[in-house]
C-alpha cells in the first residue's frame, strides 16, 4: 500500500487515477479538500477497495501518526500543497502552513513510522517528495535551463515555501537518513485541472465567448508538461530512484504564454469552431502580475540517463487530449466554476 496526500488535487488525482488503473497496489489518498481538491474527480473509484479515501490535514500529527500506523503503506508521494502564486501573493500565511508546515509533520510523522520498521522494511520504505521548479527562480532568454544543481532563488510566497519544503525534505535525508526522493516538474497541463490555472482558464473562457486575459506582454517562457507524462516520471522515480536523490521532470515544451494560448485557439477552432472568426479574437493583454517569473526551463536529461524516462507527449498532442478531455467534460467544468462540487463534498463526505 502507498499513502498519497493530496490526492484529490489536480496532478494527485491524475496520478491515483494513473496507479490503479495500472494496478498498482493499493492508496490510501490523504486529502483536506480545500477549494481545488475536488472528490468527483475520483468518482470512477467509488466501491473500489484498493482506493481508500482520508479527509485529513497534513498538519494534524495525530492524524498522520494513525494513518501511519492503521496502513503500513511502503511509500509516501506528497503532493498536498497549495499551488497558485496569485493566491500565494494575496495569501502567503495558508501557503507557509501548508507546505512548510505540513510538510515538516508529513516528514516527522514519516520518521517516526520509518524508524519502528524492520530491516528489509526500513530499506524499502520511500518518502518521494513532489516539488515544482519554481524554487530555481526566473531564467533570461539565453540562460541555460534549471539543472539538479542550479541554486535556489524563489521569487513569490509559492516558490519560497516549496522552496523551504524541498530543504526540509533534503535535511531529512542527510540528519536522519530517511530515504527521501524529490522531483522538481515544470507546468503541468491535462485533464481536472482547476480553472484557475492558464490553460483549463482559457479553454472556459474560450467557450463562454469571454476574453482571454493574457499577463503583460505574454512573453513569459514556461516548459509544459502532460500531466499523465508527469504521472508516469513519478512511478519510474519511485521504483527506482536513489534516495537522497532529485530529480527534474520538464517535457522539453519551452512556450511563451503567447504561444500557448494561440495553439490552444487553433486548435480549438479545429475541434469547436465558432461561428464566425477564430478564438484568438477574444485574446486581450492585461496588466502583468506582481513578480511574475520571466522564463523556466528544465533540463530533464538526469531522468532519462539514469533512470530511462522521457516524456511521451509533444506540445500539440497533449493539448489536444487536454481540449478534447474539456469539450467532453463539461458537466465537471461548470460543477467547478459554479462552485457546485463544493456542496457534493460536503454531502457525499458526510453520507
Amino acid at each position: 500500500m502507498i499513502l498519497v496526500t493530496g490526492g484529490a488535487g489536480f496532478i494527485g488525482a491524475n496520478f491515483v487515477l494513473d496507479w490503479l488503473g495500472g494496478g498498482g497496489e493499493s492508496v490510501v489518498n490523504v486529502d483536506k479538500l480545500t477549494y481545488a481538491g475536488n472528490l468527483r474527480t475520483l468518482r470512477s473509484l467509488e466501491g473500489n477497495p484498493k482506493h481508500v479515501f482520508v479527509r485529513a490535514d497534513i498538519c494534524d500529527r495525530a492524524a498522520m501518526d494513525a494513518l501511519f500506523a492503521e496502513h503500513k503503506p511502503r511509500a509516501v508521494v506528497h503532493f498536498a500543497a497549495e499551488s497558485h502564486v496569485d493566491r500565494s501573493i494575496c495569501s502567503p500565511s495558508d501557503f507557509v502552513q501548508t507546505n512548510v508546515v505540513g510538510t515538516f509533520t508529513l516528514l516527522e510523522a514519516a520518521r517516526a513510522y520509518w524508524g519502528a520498521l524492520g530491516d528489509d522494511a526500513k530499506a524499502g520504505f520511500r518518502f518521494l517528495h513532489v516539488s515544482t521548479d519554481e524554487v530555481f527562480g526566473s531564467l533570461s532568454a539565453t540562460d541555460p535551463q534549471f539543472s539538479e544543481t542550479t541554486p535556489y532563488a524563489p521569487n513569490s510566497p509559492y516558490s519560497a515555501t516549496k522552496a523551504a519544503s524541498d530543504h526540509l525534505v533534503r535535511a531529512y535525508h542527510h540528519t536522519y537518513g530517511l530515504p527521501t526522493l524529490t522531483t522538481n516538474c515544470s507546468n503541468n497541463y491535462g485533464p481536472y485541472h482547476f480553472p484557475e490555472k492558464l490553460i483549463p482558464l482559457m479553454i472556459a473562457n474560450a467557450l463562454a465567448a469571454k476574453p482571454l486575459p493574457v499577463y503583460g506582454d505574454g512573453l513569459n517562457v514556461r516548459d509544459w508538461l502532460y500531466v499523465g507524462d508527469h504521472c508516469s516520471a513519478i512511478r519510474t522515480v519511485l521504483a527506482h530512484g536513489s534516495p537522497g536523490e532529485t530529480y527534474n521532470v520538464g517535457g522539453w515544451n519551452e512556450k511563451t504564454n503567447l504561444e500557448v494560448v494561440h495553439t490552444l485557439c487553433d486548435q480549438l477552432d479545429a475541434l469547436r469552431p465558432k461561428a464566425s472568426g477564430s478564438y484568438r479574437d477574444q485574446i486581450t493583454f492585461v496588466k502583468d502580475r506582481p513578480g511574475h517569473d520571466r522564463r523556466y526551463a528544465i533540463d530533464a536529461r538526469k531522468l532519462e540517463r539514469e533512470l530511462g524516462w522521457k516524456p511521451a507527449e509533444t506540445f500539440e498532442s497533449g493539448m489536444r487530449k487536454t481540449i478534447q478531455w474539456y469539450l467532453e467534460n463539461q458537466e465537471w467544468v461548470q460543477d467547478v466554476m459554479s462552485g457546485e462540487y463544493r456542496n457534493w463534498v460536503a454531502q457525499h463526505y458526510a453520507a
